[in-house]
C-alpha cells in the first residue's frame, strides 16, 4: 500500500489525501462534542456563524453564509429558537426581514462545545513534533483559504 507520501506527490493525490484527512478529522472533533448538546452539526454551525458576525444576521444572510437555500436556514432557525438558542427580531431597516440573534444560552452551548473539541485537539497537537506543529502554523491560513475559494 503506498504512504501518504507517496501519494501526495501529484495534485490529484494531494487532494485525495487532503479530503480524506480533513474528513476523519471533522469526524473525530465532531465525536469530541458535549454529551449534553443535542443540537445537530449544521444547527452549530449556524451558531457559529451568529457568533463569527456579532451574534445578528438576516435569514438570507445566514443561508449565504452557510450555502444553503433560505427555506433550510429558516427550518434550522426555527429549531435553533425552539429550543432558545436564538432570537428573532425585526430588522431595523427593513420591515420585511428579521434579524436572527444568538441568544445567551446559544452563545454558552457553542463556547463550551468549542471549547471542549479545542481542548481535544491542543492535546493531539502536543503529541506531534515542534517541527509537524510549525509546519501545521503554516498551514493553518492555506487550508482557511482553500475552504473559502468557490
Amino acid at each position: 500500500m503506498p504512504t501518504v507520501e507517496k501519494v501526495a506527490r501529484t495534485d490529484a493525490g494531494l487532494a485525495s489525501e487532503l479530503r480524506l484527512s480533513v474528513m476523519r478529522l471533522r469526524r473525530r472533533l465532531a465525536n469530541e462534542r458535549h454529551p449534553d448538546n443535542e443540537l445537530s452539526l449544521n444547527q452549530m454551525a449556524v451558531l457559529g456563524c451568529l457568533y463569527r458576525h456579532g451574534g445578528a444576521l438576516a435569514i438570507g444572510e445566514l443561508a449565504l453564509a452557510e450555502r444553503v437555500q433560505p427555506p433550510s436556514m429558516t427550518r434550522t432557525v426555527n429549531c435553533l429558537e425552539q429550543s432558545g438558542d436564538v432570537v428573532r427580531r425585526p430588522h431595523e431597516t427593513d420591515g420585511r426581514q428579521v434579524v436572527v440573534e444568538l441568544s445567551d444560552q446559544g452563545r454558552a452551548r457553542l463556547l463550551a462545545d468549542r471549547d471542549r473539541r479545542d481542548a481535544w485537539l491542543a492535546r493531539r497537537l502536543r503529541e506531534l513534533t515542534p517541527d509537524e506543529r510549525a509546519i501545521l502554523r503554516k498551514a493553518a491560513p492555506i487550508l482557511e483559504n482553500l475552504a473559502h475559494v468557490d
